[in-house]
């Protein structure tokens, strides 16, 4: 195995449960064996690879017969609990015919909580891509339950392309990307280029979720617009097709939704702050004079001037979300004092800012 192995480019691979999924609910290992022969071509041609990869409660629940009936909760830890086992040999066995090491990390949404968390896994995942391991990352769905769960692993996957500065997060489902219409009808087609800038296109969405996994394709388009604002490229395609990966990246007229990335550079700071919402502890509001400037092009900070009312228990350095005159969220920050201390300075003038602009994320 080599050691520091350097790329010339950085991307993650995301992998949902309708890919590797069958119909009866157990785990394809022919689709998940192309996968890995095509990840391994790409490695050749000098990509740098992480994977988030579903599969680990289907895994589970096709080598398990529970003797009682099981709560959902119970039933999602159990199989987890085994499958992750299950689907981690499986990867180490495929990629290991092509001398390639893979390590496993399960994540939980508070692993992106703290600030000290967070860069503790990007440490991680760093030292493994430096040795020339894949990381295989996962929900770690053993003891994520409830509001602790992220929406699903299109979430994660954003999470991962952000923090590790990847130029490209491919997520792969079982359709083609995003189409002008319901995918079922063939005067539909799939929408080949979205800017993030210029193009809205909720309404195209279908709502409803796969039977494998737990989001659909507008949590993916939510994700993959965030993240290309960010400056990450986004692709959604059909994993399902045989030598996907290696056509989306060689070849440009492969069928697939392409989110362009945007330019502005964004510091790994502001990329946490971004995806701290679900993590927020209280709410600050702000009147239209404050929300004008934040939402500006300027660099400037939450000032107690332009603040209103404190909502929640906060500490000094939590996330806290922004809310507007009309009750709308346009952003998130980690405060420099408590709710207390922020609700003392409330209209002051001359006071240090209560949310740095270093540490504050304005959705625009």
């Amino acid at each position: 195995m080599k050691t520091k192995a350097t790329y010339k480019c950085r991307i993650v691979i995301k992998i949902g449960s309708n890919v590797l999924g069958r119909k009866d609910g157990s785990l394809d290992i022919t689709r998940m064996s192309a996968l890995v022969d095509q990840m391994a071509e790409l490695r050749k041609l000098g990509y740098e690879i992480i994977l988030v990869s579903s599969g680990a409660v289907a895994s589970g629940k096709s080598a398990l017969k529970p003797k009682n009936k099981l709560d959902l909760v119970s039933a999602r830890q159990l199989y987890s609990a085994v499958g992750q086992v299950r689907l981690i040999n499986q990867y180490y066995t495929l990629f290991d015919h092509y001398n390639i090491v893979c390590g496993q990390i399960l994540a939980t949404k508070e692993d992106f909580a703290t600030r000290r968390h967070y860069l503790n896994q990007r440490n991680c995942m760093t030292v493994m891509l430096e040795n020339g391991i894949i990381p295989i990352v996962n929900e770690n769905d053993t003891i994520s339950v409830n509001e602790l769960m992220f929406t699903d692993n299109d979430e994660l996957s954003g999470l991962v392309a952000t923090m590790m500065n990847c130029r490209t997060l491919i997520i792969l489902s079982n359709i083609d990307g995003i189409f002008d219409g319901n995918p079922a009808d063939p005067k539909s087609k799939v929408i080949l280029e979205i800017d993030t800038k210029k193009d809205n296109i909720e309404d195209y969405i279908q709502t409803s979720k796969s039977s494998a996994g737990r989001g659909g394709m507008q949590t993916k388009y939510n994700i993959a617009r965030k993240i290309a604002e960010e400056g990450v490229e986004v692709i959604i395609a059909n994993g399902k097709k045989d030598n996907i990966l290696p056509d989306l990246l060689t070849k440009p007229q492969t069928i697939c939704t392409r989110f362009n990335p945007s330019s502005k550079r964004v510091s790994t700071v502001k990329k946490w702050i971004a995806h701290s919402e679900s993590f927020a502890k209280g709410e600050i509001h702000i009147n239209n004079g404050a929300k004008e400037v934040l939402t500006s092009n300027k660099a400037v900070s939450l000032l107690p001037v332009g603040i209103t009312n404190v909502i929640g228990t906060f500490e000094a350095d939590d996330i806290v979300k922004i809310i507007d005159e009309s009750g709308k969220q346009i952003g998130v920050g980690r405060t420099a004092f408590d709710n207390e201390g922020v609700t003392k300075l409330i209209g002051h003038n001359n006071s240090k800012p209560i949310i740095h602009y270093d540490y504050l994320y304005i959705d625009k």
